[in-house]
């Protein structure tokens, strides 16, 4: 049985990655793969050379491994996702095991800016969000999770953060079959991914009270 790929894509915490996980509650039998763990691995470079590279250009990420690994999922065999460690900046030795499941959710900023990627989504989302709303997550999630600094993720942000976002994520709202805000309570955004797919894949069978609820 071939996977159902839902790709969702939006600006650095915009809100993607929750609303793949709250999709996993809604989807009978899901898995999230997560752009972030296809940084390429720079491990022969020095720590502090690798600080200044721009990771949020598209070329910072291994697209074409990722690639290879939805091909792999589309065609009933499991693939192993990288483990990326954002202290070190580099890529670890271990990863994870992705089985065929009844739906695949890829997410990440740029998961619609390659054209070899949009051809394999089933289902394309954009989680749309106020820039301001994205650099306050973004400042509290890399202070408590990634061992930064207020000063750091302020730096990064207005050089490369912002910029990037601009260039290469908003113009892939256009590529998407449904946009929904990351500012709403997520269980609003959620519902409106699972109507969606109601209609365009019978393996789902929508609960009538989570679809019709005004909550």
């Amino acid at each position: 049985m071939r996977s159902h790929i839902i790709g969702v894509a939006g600006p650095s915490s915009s809100g993607k990655s929750e609303l793949a996980k709250q999709l996993v509650h809604r989807l009978p039998g899901t898995s999230i793969v997560s752009l972030d763990s296809y940084y390429r691995g720079m491990e022969e470079i020095p720590l502090e050379e690798r600080k200044k590279v721009n990771f949020d250009h598209p070329d910072s990420l291994d697209w074409e491994l990722l690639h290879e690994h939805l091909l792999a999922v589309a065609a009933g065999r499991a693939f192993d996702e990288p483990v990326y460690s954002f202290a070190d900046y580099a890529r670890t030795s271990e990863t994870r095991r992705i089985e065929p499941t009844g739906f695949l959710i890829v997410e990440g900023l740029f998961v619609l800016y390659w054209p070899e990627l949009r051809a394999m989504l089933d289902t394309k989302v954009y989680v749309q969000t106020h820039p301001d709303v994205c650099f306050q997550r973004r400042l509290t999630r890399d202070v408590a999770e990634r061992g930064r600094t207020p000063q750091s993720v302020r730096e990064q942000y207005e050089r490369t953060v912002r910029p990037s976002a601009e260039w290469f994520v908003y113009p892939t709202e256009k590529y998407a079959d449904l946009v929904v805000s990351g500012e709403e309570p997520f269980e609003r955004s959620t519902r409106a991914v699972v109507a969606a797919l109601s209609g365009t894949d019978d393996r789902l069978v929508p609960s009538v009270n989570f679809l019709t609820s005004t909550a």
